[in-house]
């Protein structure tokens, strides 16, 4: 990256800066990420995000580490519907293994000197007994003994901890009021720490930037309901992490990001670009088609100079756009406008298609097919019998999009004294 592009790319994360401070995201990550070489670089991304102001609870697992402490006493692992049956010894295994990797992440978190990303950074990490358990018990005939279940989670105390800006972490183990400890999945504890903090982000990372779409490509947003159709075609840890994206989703979390701890600023990449770099989920669609508001103009404006620049668009003032605003339609992505299209009605059987406009970067994706159709049925909603639109240079889109060839004489009277000849737009009409 040369230092222009560099600076480019700052200048565009700054919205995203200023959106995240002192916003609240919870970051699960399992056993299988800390003992990656990656790991390092999570970590400064971490220390990071905690310097730009967001408040950080941290979720972390450790089932490689328990399998492991389990082979040291010549223990097998046990497990029933993916869940660790978790006998005394086992107990034992759970605690070496918890407490060896909240020690890693601590010291990790620790690194200060100079020639470290975390330079400065002075990192305070806070863990305790913040999680309220009670146990699974007896499963299809098997008794699960000491593996257990979020029964609570101390919010109030987090939420102190993360006004000091400090760092909360939170293991995959709870205790019960009686003093008994539980082995939990780290998806649970994450999941239900996100929902009583009311987190902005639940961000889970696995193996996987995201979920697989197919030939290498992983999708980039889902709702909850197409992430619950899907679930079918998964297995293993994207289950695990869809399945707990959904009940956080489903529970007043705004979105869930899966993200992988394997690329290096993955974690960056998906919450300062526009773009993101895993998968979101989120309970409506993060495209949001709706009518224009007045605090729209700019966006709108945006979209139209550089077209009107062109000469593809006729230009209109701002004091014209704020008249008419109340026709346009936008589709907004995480607050920019990409896309917009107006409906102008000239009597009351014919209405014009206007001003439609993708925005570069998101040409290709059926923005424009999106606002043609919600278009096409407000004018049937308002009982027109006939669309028409005036090109000069997509002709083409508009005629695989169903519109015909027509001529000015065709247009209704009042459209065809504002006809500008110079411009010489060819004219397409289509039957509702």
């Amino acid at each position: 990256m040369n230092p222009t592009e560099y600076v480019q790319w700052f200048r565009q994360s700054s919205p995203y800066i200023n959106a995240h401070r002192d916003k609240t995201f919870v970051i699960m990550f399992e056993g299988d990420a800390i003992a990656h070489d990656n790991f390092t670089n999570v970590v400064q991304d971490i220390a990071l995000l905690s310097s730009l102001g967001v408040r950080l609870v941290l979720v972390h697992g450790a089932r490689p580490q328990i399998d492991a402490a389990l082979q040291k006493l010549n223990l097998q692992s046990r497990f029933h519907h993916d869940m660790r049956i978790t006998d005394s010894e086992a107990l034992n295994a759970v605690k070496a293994a918890v407490g060896i990797v909240k020690a890693d992440i601590e010291s990790r978190l620790s690194i200060g000197l100079p020639n470290s990303p975390m330079h400065g950074a002075r990192i305070r990490l806070v863990s305790g007994n913040f999680v309220t358990a009670k146990p699974l018990g007896v499963i299809d005939g098997v008794d699960l003994q000491h593996t257990g279940e979020v029964r609570r989670v101390d919010h109030q105390a987090i939420t102190e901890q993360l006004q000091q800006r400090n760092i909360v972490l939170l293991s995959n183990t709870g205790y019960s009021p009686s003093g008994e400890m539980f082995n939990l999945s780290v998806e649970d504890v994450a999941q239900h720490a996100a929902i009583a903090l009311r987190a902005d982000k639940l961000i889970l990372m696995g193996e996987h930037n995201g979920l697989p779409a197919g030939a290498g490509d992983f999708v980039k947003e889902l709702t909850c309901i197409d992430l619950e159709n899907h679930l079918n075609q998964l297995k293993g840890e994207p289950r695990r992490h869809a399945q707990s994206a959904i009940k956080a989703v489903r529970q007043g979390v705004p979105r869930a990001h899966l993200v992988s701890y394997q690329d290096d600023g993955a974690l960056l990449q998906e919450l300062f670009t526009r773009e993101g770099g895993g998968t979101l989920v989120s309970q409506f669609a993060y495209d949001q088609l709706r009518a224009a508001r007045t605090d729209d103009i700019n966006g709108i404006i945006e979209l139209l100079t550089p077209l009107e620049e062109q000469g593809i668009l006729v230009h209109r003032s701002r004091e014209l756009l704020e008249n008419e605003v109340h026709r346009f339609y936008v589709i907004e992505r995480d607050g920019m406008i990409t896309a917009c299209a107006a409906l102008y009605p000239y009597s009351d059987h014919e209405a014009e298609l206007a001003c439609v406009a993708v925005h570069p970067d998101y040409r290709g994706t059926n923005r424009g097919q999106r606002l043609l159709e919600q278009i096409e049925q407000e004018a049937r909603r308002r009982q027109y019998q006939q669309l028409f639109v005036l090109t000069t240079r997509t002709a083409h889109w508009f005629i695989e999009h169903g519109f015909s060839a027509g001529s000015v004489n065709e247009l209704p009277q009042e459209r065809q004294q504002l006809y500008n000849w110079q411009r010489n737009s060819k004219v397409f009409f289509k039957q509702l």
